[in-house]
């Protein structure tokens, strides 16, 4: 059985998603909603308590605006699972990387990716993502997007309640599942319409450098690839970029900057970075 879990935004979840979870999975399963409308938990203690509470073989963590497109999707998890077993978290979309420097799993090369999701966004419409599947249907990733996590409840695999806020659980949820010796997945026999995007905001930049921090040991991951010198100098760049968007900490401007200008000191591709940047160092 699968029990889904919900940290909902509201009292109930939304009755389209319910009558679609009904109409969709294709086996037994359970509801868990955790009732988070007066923000009385961070998503890692909503998360917790939902394992707490569930019955199911397997847990799916999912966000309260998505719908699922892909009929008898429980029975493809509960397939996937029954048939690898070694592994313990799968996702829809994720990344064979992530680079020590503080960033999203997306902020890496198209080759690194696998996803399948048809994503809402309000500058590029609604858009089929669809990366990194060949003849496969489950590939293996070091992280995986939090909209929705399929894990393995045997492995006992809990989040990190000393985390805070509702960002990067997915980070803290990967980590610890990597630390019971069980791989990561991401598959395309799931497909999810997503209706928000991310909000990457001074709370979401605080906290990946936070679990950045805490998994520094842990840092870099790679699946089948290697990472070089370029990854890290890629993620250095946009994690400025973001702190000069949030208006975040000046330090981390300042370690990253002296990073990307010590590795290309004279790369006119990053002339107008390095102005932003002095700039909002100077302010």
């Amino acid at each position: 059985m699968i029990s889904i879990i919900i940290c909902s935004r509201k009292s109930t979840i939304p009755e389209t998603l319910l009558a679609n979870i009904n109409q969709t999975i294709g086996c037994d399963f359970e509801l868990i909603t955790i009732d988070n409308s007066g923000n009385k938990y961070s998503i890692f203690e909503a998360y917790n308590l939902g394992i707490e509470r569930s019955k199911g073989e397997y847990l799916c963590f999912v966000h309260d605006d998505i719908l699922f497109h892909t009929q008898n999707w429980g029975n493809n998890l509960e397939n996937i699972f029954a048939t690898n077993n070694d592994y313990g978290l799968i996702g829809v979309a994720g990344s064979s990387q992530k680079t020590r420097t503080p960033s999203g799993w997306w902020d890496c090369r198209d080759e690194y990716k696998s996803i399948n999701i048809i994503q809402h966004d309000p500058k590029r419409g609604v858009v089929k993502e669809y990366f990194g599947f060949d003849n496969s249907i489950l590939n293996e990733v070091a992280i995986v997007d939090g909209v929705f996590l399929a894990l393995r409840k045997e492995i006992n695999v809990v989040f990190d309640q000393t985390l805070k806020g509702f960002h990067n659980y997915d980070f803290n949820i990967a980590i610890e599942t990597k630390k019971k010796n069980y791989k990561i997945g991401v598959t395309n026999q799931i497909l999810i319409e997503h209706f928000s995007i991310g909000n990457l905001n001074k709370e979401w930049l605080q906290s990946i450098i936070q679990i950045h921090k805490k998994y520094y040991n842990s840092l870099p991951m790679t699946i089948n690839c290697v990472l070089d010198r370029e990854d890290e100098i890629l993620n250095s760049k946009i994690l400025i970029n973001h702190c000069l968007l949030s208006r975040g900490n000046k330090k981390t401007v300042l370690k990253y900057f002296i990073k990307v200008f010590l590795k290309e000191p004279f790369s006119k591709s990053n002339t107008n970075l390095y102005k932003k940047a002095l700039i909002y160092l100077k302010s």
